[in-house]
């Protein structure tokens, strides 16, 4: 299974629903909270190319985006192989 790593800040729906979608299918992953570890946001930023918004996701390292990335992602199968599930 892949190493997944995700930024997250509390009471942000879309990293609630990013967490479900990965949850339904069973995959574990870091959740670095930025409310709890602010000097943690510079290093999301730089990961993610510049994206600043939460959630930003990481599958293997690679920055696939936030919640409609992954949404999107799953809708088109090409979530599942990402994740080495299926």
């Amino acid at each position: 299974m892949a190493d997944v790593v995700m930024y997250t800040t509390p009471f942000c729906p879309y990293c609630m629903r990013a967490k479900r979608l990965l949850d339904s299918k069973g995959v574990t992953y870091e959740e670095i909270d930025l409310y709890m570890h602010p000097g943690r946001r510079d290093e999301m930023i730089e990961r993610a190319e510049g994206r600043s918004t939460v959630p930003q996701i990481f599958i293997d390292g690679t920055p696939v985006g936030g919640c409609d990335d992954i949404h999107a992602m799953d809708r088109a199968g090409k979530l599942d192989p990402m994740l080495g599930i299926g």
